[in-house]
C-alpha cells in the first residue's frame, strides 16, 4: 500500500443524492482524517477529485460508504479523445516497473452514455500503447484493475464529452451490503422498516462504530440496529408499541397470514451473525423513559413515526386519569396512552438526547414535512445541539422527508422554540399528508385522462384494435360463458 499522496477520482451510485456528502464528511470525522472533501458543481454530477491523499485514507473511506461505487488513483485525464491519449501516452514513463511482472484488467465505465461490450472493447484497444507497462490479461482473478471512465454531462438527451479519466482501481464502496441486508430477505419485518441503504447510511451519519453503543427509541423491527451493528456498534432499542416488539402485529407479507413464532429484533440479527452485538430492547416511552440519568450513550439514531403509517403516542400522564381501579398481584398493566403532537415529540428527543448522549455523540432523526413549505426554519432546534448536516428524500405526493444529523456541544441546554405557524404546519403533517385540495384530484383526474387518450391514440396508430371499458367488460363475460360450456 502506497504511502505517498495522490490524486483519487471517487466515483458515486447515483440515487439519494443529496445524502452523498453528509455520509463521506462523517466518515472522514469517524476515522479522523485530514482530508477537505470536495463539492461537485452542480451536485448531481457522479464524481469528484480528491487531492494530496494517501491511499490508507481513502481505502477507509471506502470501506464505509454506500455512496461510493469505487475509488481509483488517477493517473491522468482529458477533455477530449485527442488530449487524454497525449497525456496517457506521456505518463507511461511514469508506471511503476512493478506492475510488468503482476496480471491486469481494464474496465471501462461511462456516465450518461451507454456503451455496448463491442465498443467497450474498442476504447480499450485505442490505448495499446499501454501493454508496454502491463503484465498478463487476467479477466477473472486479476491482481490489479484499471478503470477508463468517460463522462458525458448531465443532459439525458443531449450527451456531450466533458471528462476521461484514467486510473488504477483501489476500492470498492459497500454497495454490496444493500443486498446482503434487504428487506427483502429479512427474517422480521413491519410497515415502517428502514430500508437497508438508507439505514446504512444513517449509522454512517450516526458515527457507528465498534465497541460504543447505539440507541434507537423508536425501534420498531429494529432495521437501524442491524446497520450500526454491521459496523460493530452495540445496539439497544425500545418500542412503545407491544405488539411490534413482540411480534404480534399483523404481518405485512402479502403471501404471511400470521407471523412466525421465532420472529423478534433478535432474530434479525442473528439471521446476519451479529447477535453478539445484540444488547436487549424493551417496551418503552422515551418521553417518560425508565432508562437511569447515568444510562450516556454514543450515538442515537432513529426513525420517529410521523402518525401516518404508525400512531404517534405517549404514556399519558397519571395526573390526568380520572379512575383508579384495584390492582392484585396478578393484575396485568396496560398503561394509557394518549396523543402526541409532533413537534412536541422532537422537542422531547432533541431532551432526551442531550440527557443521553456522550459528548459529541451524534442524533440522526428523519423529519417529514410539505414540500411546498419546506424550509430550514421548521427544524427543531435545541442550544445544546448542533445542526451537522440535513438532506432530503422525496415521498408521495407533495411531501418529504428530511434526514437531521445533530452532534451534542453541550452538557445543558434547552429547546429553541419555533413561530406558532412554523409549528402548527409541521404538527398538521398527518393531515397534509392524507388530504387533497379538489383542486389537486381534479388535476390527477385530467393527467390520467390524458395518458389515457395518448395511449389510444399511439394503439391505433400501430393497428391495434381499441375497445372501451363496456366493450371489454363484455367480450369478457361473452369468453367466460362460453368458457364454461
Amino acid at each position: 500500500m502506497s504511502s505517498t499522496k495522490g490524486r483519487y477520482l471517487v466515483l458515486f451510485a447515483q440515487d439519494l443524492i443529496e445524502f452523498r456528502y453528509p455520509e463521506l464528511d462523517s466518515i472522514v470525522k469517524l476515522f479522523n482524517l485530514n482530508i477537505k472533501v470536495p463539492r461537485s458543481e452542480p451536485i448531481e454530477k457522479p464524481f469528484i477529485i480528491l487531492e494530496n491523499v494517501d491511499e490508507s485514507a481513502v481505502r477507509k473511506i471506502a470501506s464505509r460508504s454506500v455512496s461510493i461505487r469505487f475509488i481509483a488513483e488517477l493517473w491522468t485525464s482529458g477533455k477530449n479523445y485527442e488530449e487524454f491519449h497525449t497525456n496517457a501516452r506521456n505518463y507511461v514513463k511514469f508506471i511503476d516497473e512493478k506492475y510488468k511482472s503482476q496480471s491486469f484488467k481494464f474496465v471501462v465505465e461511462t456516465f450518461n452514455k451507454h456503451l455496448k461490450l463491442p465498443q467497450r472493447i474498442e476504447k480499450i484497444e485505442t490505448m495499446v500503447y499501454l501493454d508496454q507497462a502491463f503484465g498478463e490479461i487476467d479477466l477473472i482473478n486479476p491482481v490489479n484493475r484499471f478503470v477508463y471512465f468517460e463522462y458525458h454531462g448531465l443532459k439525458k438527451n443531449e450527451p456531450e464529452l466533458q471528462d476521461i479519466f484514467l486510473g488504477k482501481h483501489i476500492a470498492d464502496g459497500q454497495r454490496d451490503l444493500i443486498n446482503k441486508i434487504s428487506l427483502k430477505d429479512r427474517k422480521f419485518i413491519g410497515n415502517t422498516s428502514m430500508e437497508a441503504t438508507l439505514s446504512l447510511l444513517m449509522a454512517n451519519q450516526g458515527l457507528c462504530k465498534e465497541n460504543e453503543i447505539m440507541f434507537d427509541p423508536f425501534v420498531g423491527t429494529g432495521s437501524l440496529l442491524v446497520s450500526a451493528a454491521y459496523f460493530k456498534s452495540y445496539v439497544i432499542g425500545s418500542d412503545i408499541d407491544f405488539l411490534t416488539l413482540h411480534a404480534k402485529s399483523k404481518p405485512v407479507r402479502a403471501w404471511q397470514k400470521i407471523r412466525d413464532s421465532d420472529e423478534s429484533v433478535r432474530a434479525n440479527l442473528e439471521q446476519y451473525n451479529l447477535q453478539d452485538r445484540y444488547l436487549d430492547v424493551f417496551i418503552g416511552d422515551f418521553s417518560n423513559c425508565p432508562l437511569s440519568e447515568k444510562f450516556i450513550v454514543d450515538s442515537i439514531v432513529c426513525d420517529p413515526p410521523y402518525g401516518v403509517r404508525e400512531a404517534i403516542s405517549k404514556v399519558e400522564n397519571k395526573e390526568r386519569r380520572l379512575k383508579y381501579t384495584a390492582m392484585t398481584e396478578d393484575a396485568i398493566h396496560y398503561p394509557s396512552l394518549s396523543t402526541y403532537r409532533i413537534y412536541d415529540l422532537y422537542d422531547d428527543l432533541l431532551q432526551f438526547s442531550v440527557k443521553h448522549l456522550k459528548m459529541s455523540g451524534r442524533l440522526v432523526l428523519w423529519l417529514p414535512h410539505a414540500e411546498k413549505t419546506y424550509d430550514t426554519s421548521i427544524f427543531p432546534q435545541h442550544t445544546a445541539l448542533r445542526l451537522v448536516s440535513h438532506s432530503r428524500q422525496q415521498m408521495l405526493g407533495e411531501t418529504l422527508r428530511i434526514l437531521l444529523t445533530y452532534e451534542k456541544i453541550s452538557e445543558e441546554g434547552q429547546v429553541i422554540a419555533r413561530e406558532k405557524s412554523t409549528a402548527d404546519d409541521g404538527n398538521d403533517f398527518r393531515t397534509k399528508y392524507m388530504t387533497q385540495t379538489e383542486q389537486e384530484v381534479l388535476d390527477r383526474k385530467e393527467q390520467r385522462r390524458a395518458r389515457y387518450l395518448k395511449n389510444m391514440e399511439e394503439a391505433e396508430k400501430r393497428g391495434k384494435k381499441i375497445y372501451s371499458r363496456a366493450e371489454w367488460r363484455k367480450m369478457m363475460n361473452k369468453q367466460r360463458y362460453e368458457d364454461k360450456k
